[in-house]
């Protein structure tokens, strides 16, 4: 074997040594800023977004845990955010082996909280790390906690902190308050859209009941607030086509937990008279783009309780000697707006944008979800019932 022969050595002849000095182990830190795209998607509009979304997604936790009834979301005179909520707080005891408080190690460390957890303690973010990555792609980040019984502060420059957590003075109330500027030297723009925002935060009121949810713009104070009581039926009539002009009124709507409680499926929908459809997928509040299970699960039961109930009642025509025709999953869609949101402890998402739900169990709670709530809707709504089947049969010829 020649020199050049020898794979070890790169044909110039010059050695490259390759040993474990040359692998790089990155401190959390310093992998998010490094790549950046690998945790919010992009450095664009987008990815600056994310970072709201993320810190949103914590106090939504606390919602979905029964602790929290309320958001508020600022937009800074200075283009920075500020996402106050009235929850538990951040835990503030100090972790046995570092002597770090609780709150610093969840805006510091990717790993903080894993665990095992229950459909109580969900994630709208990035699967419990969202917290850490938008402060270490902040050049400035302040927490303040309420809880047991003081105010409790710290600060942040590029994700590392200035001092140790300080408690202040006593205080009766509860919450977190995070403030923080994204850093111009990694994002494109870190101008905040306050149209996006409001879409976005006027969708998580929607998919959670009775949480209250603003937003305010310092750039002028352009004030928003979002409740709803009666929530995915409300989306439903939000994204509902102009003019209106339903098969039924009210829009159906039912919601579900699974025989072990891991998840829960809400579940809203409407035909309306013209052709156009919408169904939104969701899971722990974050839309699905390209569905995946709950939506599958949706559809499949949907299609299978209208023909149930259409042979029954010998809604669907049929010609002498052959049996009534079936009702399409493509049919059934005609003029259909749905929402379908689904919580639940881990989700299994396809791809890095999360854009597919593939938990199984997922599907099979909404199926059964629809398989019960819905055909026992259309037996107490005959009226309804014949007029949204008809609806289906004449879009279909139409």
């Amino acid at each position: 074997m020649t020199e050049s022969d020898n794979p070890s050595r790169p044909a110039d002849g010059n050695q490259i040594a390759y040993d474990g000095s040359q692998i790089q182990i990155l401190e959390a830190r310093e992998s998010i800023r490094r790549r950046p795209g690998m945790y919010i998607g992009s450095i664009g509009e987008r990815g600056l977004h994310q970072l709201v979304y993320e810190v949103v997604g914590y106090a939504v936790d606390e919602h979905v845990a029964g602790h929290a009834d309320a958001i508020d979301v600022t937009i800074t005179a200075d283009g920075g955010m500020r996402v106050a909520d009235n929850g538990r707080g951040l835990p503030v005891e100090p972790e046995e082996s570092t002597g770090r408080s609780a709150v610093e190690l969840v805006l510091t460390e990717l790993s903080f909280g894993s665990g095992p957890r229950s459909r109580h303690h969900v994630s709208g973010g990035l699967s419990g790390l969202g917290m850490c990555v938008v402060n270490a792609l902040s050049d400035r980040l302040s927490v303040e906690v309420r809880r047991d019984g003081f105010r409790w502060t710290q600060e942040y420059e590029r994700g590392v902190a200035l001092a140790p957590l300080t408690r202040h003075e006593a205080t009766t109330g509860h919450g977190t308050t995070i403030v923080f500027r994204p850093d111009a030297g990694i994002f494109e723009t870190t101008r905040y859209s306050f149209a996006t925002l409001t879409e976005r935060l006027r969708e998580l009121a929607f998919l959670n009941a009775g949480l209250a949810v603003s937003l305010t713009d310092e750039r002028p104070e352009r004030p928003v607030r979002f409740r709803h009581e009666d929530g995915l039926r409300k989306f439903v009539t939000h994204l509902n086509p102009y003019p209106v002009a339903p098969v039924h009124s009210p829009a159906i709507g039912f919601a579900s937990e699974s025989g072990d409680g891991t998840v829960r499926a809400q579940v809203a929908l409407q035909w309306n008279t013209g052709p156009r459809q919408e169904i939104r997928t969701f899971a722990n509040s974050t839309r699905t783009l390209e569905g995946g299970a709950h939506e599958e699960g949706f559809l499949t039961s949907l299609t299978a309780v209208l023909n149930d109930h259409a042979r029954r009642q010998r809604l669907l025509p049929a010609d002498d000697g052959e049996p009534a025709r079936e009702l399409t999953a493509e049919e059934v869609r005609g003029g259909l707006v749905a929402v379908v949101s689904v919580t639940l402890a881990d989700p299994v998402f396809e791809g890095s944008t999360r854009s597919r739900l593939r938990n199984a169990e997922a599907g099979d709670c909404v199926r059964d979800a629809v398989r019960e709530h819905l055909d026992d809707w259309l037996e107490r709504h005959p009226g309804e019932a014949a007029a949204i089947i008809r609806h289906i049969v004449n879009t279909a010829t139409g």
